[in-house]
């Protein structure tokens, strides 16, 4: 029974993606909807960043076939037990952040966060990865792969630890220098800007059409629920939860990003000109970024909280096999690491300061090591057949 009703609703949910169901057929998969009324399949939740994510996300969504377009007030994904990790994370994000251990000219503690994520090996390794796809253009044309880079993007937040993709993410800043690296981290112009905003209405309308996307905006929706009578600005009081679903919206359509390069106020790339009578519900899609006062404390209170930890914390970094020691003279163009691929493109066309963490350089340091070591071995070993021969 459990079976052929689900089974029902998986053609149910595939036909009413291409078109609106007729009465008789809708019927049908309310019928096969009430059936699960008690099935397990109703409580189950999913993990974001998991193997086998977006099949779960497609059970989930399936099984509510009836409101599965507008219910973006619960989350498909598993509540988390974040206060505890928060803790410690933060402590660990504030060191990072403090870049006590790394010296450069610049107060610029995005820098410094990138810096320490290069010393961490899987950190390292995933942002080149996301850097490489979202700069690179696909051949004959002047543009990037956005899927690619928006899939490369989920990877590295979905796998960094908090502590090291947070501090990329939030890093305080306190110059134009510095709001500029943190609002370029997630590399704008193909993950979040285009060359006309879109009207928020639309924008919204195709992330509902794609499991993922309306998963990680009902997450956004549930974790970052603002209040105004709760101490934190948050109606369930968890900031760390409400910046988990923030981040999980990046590589999606519904991409936010910082304003500008002097304020820490973030939105989405779209606009609500030429709404008509559906302003109310535009306007409300902004506002939920510009004007969310849970959000703005939780980005606030993780600052905040990671000054305070500074004292007598130390970084827990690991060093990366991808990483070299930066002299703080390196300014350097990611667009360089585009024509080592072949592309003509800059990063955003503004010199970045790079923390020389590209797997290419390593492995030419390597490799000149390895060439090294050889010549230095043949070597003694010349000598010791000489000098048997001697004997």
């Amino acid at each position: 029974m459990c079976n052929s009703s689900y089974r029902v609703l998986e053609y149910c949910a595939a036909e009413e993606a291409v078109s609106p169901l007729g009465p008789e057929a809708r019927k049908e998969c309310l019928t096969a909807e009430a059936a699960l009324a008690q099935s397990p399949l109703l409580r189950c939740k999913c993990h974001r960043g998991n193997r086998r994510e977006e099949h779960c996300l497609t059970v989930y969504w399936t099984v509510r076939f009836s409101n599965s377009y507008y219910e973006l007030e619960s989350s498909p994904y598993e509540d988390l037990e974040t206060d505890q990790m928060w803790a410690i994370q933060n402590s660990r994000l504030a060191a990072i952040v403090s870049g006590s251990s790394i010296v450069t000219e610049w107060d610029n503690p995005c820098l410094e966060a990138a810096q320490a994520c290069g010393l961490y090996e899987k950190c390292g390794n995933l942002r080149s990865e996301y850097v490489l796809a979202c700069t690179k253009r696909v051949s004959g044309t002047d543009t990037c792969n956005r899927q690619k880079c928006h899939k490369a993007l989920r990877r590295f937040l979905d796998r960094v630890p908090e502590e090291y993709s947070f501090a990329v993410l939030f890093c305080q800043c306190s110059n134009a220098l510095c709001g500029e690296r943190r609002r370029m981290a997630i590399v704008p112009s193909c993950s979040f800007e285009e060359k006309e905003k879109p009207n928020c209405l639309y924008l919204q309308q195709i992330c509902l059409k794609d499991e993922l996307c309306k998963s990680r905006l009902a997450d956004f929706h549930s974790k970052c629920q603002p209040s105004p009578i709760s101490t934190t600005g948050c109606l369930r009081e968890n900031g760390a939860a409400c910046l988990k679903s923030y981040s999980g919206l990046i590589g999606t359509i519904m991409t936010p990003n910082y304003q500008s390069n002097s304020s820490s106020e973030v939105s989405q790339w779209c606009s609500c000109e030429g709404s008509g009578n559906k302003q109310q519900e535009c306007d409300k899609i902004l506002t939920m970024f510009t004007q969310n006062i849970c959000l703005v404390n939780s980005i606030g209170a993780l600052t905040s909280t990671a000054q305070y930890a500074l004292e007598g914390t130390q970084p827990s970094v690991r060093p990366s096999q991808h990483y070299q020691h930066d002299d703080g003279n390196a300014i350097v163009e990611i667009g360089k690491v585009d024509k080592r691929e072949g592309n003509q493109g800059s990063f955003e066309g503004i010199q970045l300061i790079s923390e020389k963490a590209t797997v290419s350089n390593v492995q030419s340091g390597a490799g000149q090591l390895w060439l090294s070591g050889t010549l230095v071995l043949c070597t003694l070993l010349l000598q010791g057949a000489l000098l048997l021969l001697w004997l």
